[in-house]
């Protein structure tokens, strides 16, 4: 039960000082501004049969096609919104490591009856529970404004929020490592928005290796793309079954990743346990 307790004030503890720094508030306000910016260029009539979207001229659709056309809509924008969400997620939640390692705050924290353990994991629950609540705030705002205008409810559009928060859990892992190493905000951004650019790169496999000249190459670009998370991967598999409503090869890329999260976040707490303050 203290133990239980102790994790819960540390997730508290995480969410006032995000509201302080006003991540929170700055997270908040920016998907706000999304949706407005959305809800202003969406433009969808379906008595007329006219759409709008994002400065595409209306014209004159059967009734038939809206349903392709909302289904579509539903795909590009969980792309959108999954880029979105987690690049800012990560920018935002860079400094809250580091900032526990300052020398009078670590200095505090560990004079309590905490082990590290506990207090990287709750530390880390609490950034994931942040942008958790961000994350169904922007994405659920979306579905209904899209679900109001053309009174189409497609509830895998949903799939959004699970599978952008699963991402950000893997990344965050990576941003809790470097800010326990480095004790950087700039270098956890760095290196956590770096792998999601090469999870692109490395995701164009089928392409590359057959490009690669050597087998050792080919082997070395595999290895590699096993490794990294697979970002790419999940929006690709999100986005199929948004829009064909069939099965995606989403469970090799969420497996990979979580086995990469959990390695990672394992090496950030035996660093953690293992530094001297």
């Amino acid at each position: 039960m203290k133990q239980a307790s102790a994790l819960q004030a540390l997730i508290s503890d995480t969410f006032q000082e995000a509201r302080a720094r006003w991540l929170f508030w700055g997270l908040f306000a920016l998907s706000s501004l999304l949706i407005a910016i959305f809800l202003f260029v969406l433009k969808i009539d379906l008595v007329q049969g006219a759409v709008t979207f994002m400065g595409i001229q209306s014209t004159s659709k059967p009734l038939g096609d809206i349903d392709r056309f909302v289904n579509t809509s539903y795909s590009w924008v969980s792309i959108v919104l999954y880029i979105w969400g987690t690049f800012l997620a990560v920018f935002a939640s860079a400094g809250l490591i580091p900032s526990v390692l300052e020398a009078g705050r670590i200095s505090l924290l560990l004079s309590k009856p905490l082990t590290r353990t506990r207090l990287l994991m709750g530390r880390y629950l609490g950034n994931v529970a942040v942008v958790a609540l961000n994350h169904i705030y922007l994405i659920c705002s979306v579905w209904i404004i899209i679900g109001i205008k053309t009174h189409i409810w497609e509830p895998r559009f949903l799939l959004a929020i699970p599978i952008s928060i699963f991402i950000f859990a893997v990344l965050l892992c990576v941003v809790v490592l470097i800010g326990v190493l480095s004790e950087s905000a700039a270098l956890s951004v760095m290196v956590a928005v770096a792998l999601m650019l090469v999870s692109t790169i490395l995701a164009q496999r089928q392409i590359v290796v057959k490009l690669l000249s050597s087998q050792w190459s080919r082997d070395l670009w595999m290895a590699f793309y096993w490794i990294i998370p697979k970002v790419f991967d999940l929006g690709a598999a999100m986005k199929q079954l948004i829009l064909f409503d069939r099965q995606a090869d989403w469970i090799t890329p969420v497996w990979t990743s979580a086995l990469f999260g959990i390695v990672v976040l394992w090496s950030a707490v035996y660093t953690f346990q293992k530094r001297d303050f």
